[in-house]
């Protein structure tokens, strides 16, 4: 009994520092550069910093956002009085001061209820939660696989879809999950994406396909981009719009649902409980039921069924309808042809 508690204890405490820790990576934005000049260095370094903290919060609620809905939220200004209110912290990476003047690169972390509460004043749609991390596969339809791996030096910054660069070779949507599953899991990874490169200097775009143990899913293709570095940043926006369509809740009305959780051992039942918990379209969820291969669970969630069913196969669970109701388990990948979105 002890060691279960211990063990419960350990979860819980686990999984508040991983909210903690998505928090603060989804509210701060960082590489802001400044420069700015006043009658003294203090001055200009204040003014740099309420700089940063406009531009930040700009880049923040795009970010958080979707572009149809800036533009149809007409009560939102971006000023000084907003960017002081939502902002909570300035940190220095990178300053040159002297002369009156001050230039850096400086990161601006937002508070999370401020921005909140910001965005639900003008009734703006948003998320601020974090897509499951996601391993990338580059692939290259234009023969160019060596150039277009090596220019992902590192993963996007400021992301909502965490990823993990691979430099493996030879996965293509259609392996089956079971080959690729190690480099998947070795990454902490929950799914695989694929970026397929298109077109020529001045005019590449890249083919997204998402792959979880259920089948692959296609995500659809970036805008045009003029070099692979522009393709790159083409990719991270084209995610992060997919992740926000499929998470930001736009209806208030929620349904209550019983469902029963089958797993083999209790590393599964944890991953498949913290996948419901975590899901942005899940509220409320609560454990009625536990047994050594099955677990009864409630919780209210937004929208309809297809978008439940889509956001947890992201995360590696299956929903089946049963005689007994809706039925949850791991996924295995069933060799699914790919879905059009």
């Amino acid at each position: 009994m002890i060691r279960l508690l211990i063990l419960a204890l350990a979860l819980i405490t686990f999984g508040a520092l991983g909210t903690q820790a998505q928090s603060r990576d989804a509210y701060t934005i960082s590489g802001i550069q400044v420069d700015e000049r006043a009658p003294t260095v203090g001055e200009a370094q204040l003014k740099a910093f309420s700089t940063a903290k406009i531009i930040g919060a700009r880049l923040l609620i795009e970010r958080l956002t979707l572009p149809e809905d800036r533009l149809a939220a007409t009560d939102l200004i971006i000023d000084r009085a907003l960017a002081d209110r939502i902002a909570a912290a300035v940190d220095v990476e990178e300053e040159v001061a002297g002369a009156g003047r001050y230039r850096g690169r400086l990161a601006v972390v937002y508070n999370p209820s401020q921005v909140r509460a910001a965005l639900n004043q003008v009734g703006l749609p948003f998320t601020d939660s974090l897509a499951p991390r996601a391993v990338l596969f580059t692939t290259a339809s234009n023969g160019m696989d060596l150039a277009w791996n090596l220019a992902w030096e590192e993963a996007p910054q400021g992301s909502l879809v965490p990823l993990i660069i691979s430099r493996a070779t030879g996965y293509t949507p259609e392996t089956p999950w079971d080959a690729m599953e190690t480099d998947v899991a070795l990454s902490g990874a929950q799914r695989a994406i694929f970026a397929d490169l298109r077109g020529s200097a001045g005019g590449y775009r890249v083919d997204l396909i998402s792959v979880t143990p259920s089948g692959p899913r296609r995500i659809g293709q970036t805008q045009r981009a003029s070099t692979l570095s522009g393709a790159i940043d083409a990719v991270a926006l084209r995610l992060n719009d997919d992740w926000k369509q499929t998470s930001i809740v736009r209806d208030t009305s929620r349904t209550l649902i019983e469902a029963t959780v089958k797993y083999t051992s209790l590393a599964e039942w944890i991953t498949l409980r913290s996948a419901l918990a975590q899901s942005p379209l899940v509220s409320n969820f609560q454990t009625r039921a536990i047994a050594t291969d099955g677990a009864v669970v409630a919780f209210a969630f937004a929208g309809n069924g297809e978008r439940l069913t889509k956001d947890l196969r992201d995360r590696g669970v299956v929903i089946n309808a049963d005689p007994i109701g809706w039925v949850m388990t791991s996924a295995i990948s069933p060799g699914r042809p790919i879905e059009s979105q």
